[in-house]
């Protein structure tokens, strides 16, 4: 069984307020923050690295910690990076609770995985828009996400891809009890097939974090969430 989860993209946020805007979406409901780690080389653009993590990190205690009154949240760390392997370490050690890693950056995705979980976090992989889904087939029942891209990575605010969505379908049928997430152009036009194809973790940047009532728009996307999941009996 598998519930809704929406995780705003900080990308969208202003990073001159970084802390105050993700408490202000984790207060609106948001279950995960999405950190999207970009190189300058596996995509167009350099966003964040180990310092932001780490800080952000004192400034958001993980879920379990029973120490902190600070509104807490899964760190959901998108690597969207050449070699992803050179990363792992460090980025567990910074408070990374996922490491989501490509599938065409690696060339041993299993053995990703299983590094990946030596650390003690959670294990996902990322197809980009022009790559096959049936690379996760056989990865599936090692992972604990699959991540769908609804965009070309690399860049906030692009369209999202309608076409994306066989793909999702394809996954929740073939794995229903795993965590799919789909990233890229989300928002209340666009989550109602997200949600029909199957996915329960919905990646919202823009939507979210320039909303004038964030609160409104995270209900709005669990709920389209849970309703489809509800009639495929998958509802946690």
């Amino acid at each position: 069984m598998v519930r809704p989860i929406v995780a705003p993209s900080i990308l969208a946020s202003d990073f001159a307020n970084l802390e105050c805007g993700c408490h202000k979406v984790i207060n609106a409901g948001a279950d995960w923050l999405h950190i999207d780690v970009m190189d300058g080389h596996f995509v167009p653009n350099i966003t964040l690295g180990q310092p932001i993590v780490a800080s952000l990190r004192k400034a958001v205690p993980r879920v379990d910690d029973t120490s902190s009154s600070k509104p807490k949240a899964f760190f959901d760390c998108h690597m969207m990076v050449e070699s992803p392997e050179k990363w792992v370490a460090d980025f567990a050690k910074c408070g990374a609770d996922q490491f989501t890693f490509h599938y065409e950056a690696t060339k041993d995705p299993l053995a990703l995985v299983k590094l990946i979980k030596s650390h003690n976090i959670r294990a996902a992989c990322a197809i980009k828009p022009g790559t096959p889904v049936d690379v996760l087939f056989e990865l599936g029942p090692h992972l604990d996400m699959a991540l769908v891209m609804t965009v070309e990575p690399g860049f906030g605010g692009q369209k999202f891809m309608i076409d994306m969505m066989p793909k999702v379908e394809a996954l929740r049928n073939k794995f229903p009890q795993l965590d799919i997430q789909v990233d890229g152009g989300l928002g209340k036009d666009t989550i109602p097939h997200a949600a029909k194809a199957g996915a329960n973790v919905i990646v919202a940047g823009t939507s979210v974090f320039t909303a004038e009532n964030p609160t409104e728009v995270i209900s709005f996307l669990k709920s389209e969430v849970a309703e489809n999941l509800e009639e495929k009996n998958l509802l946690t």
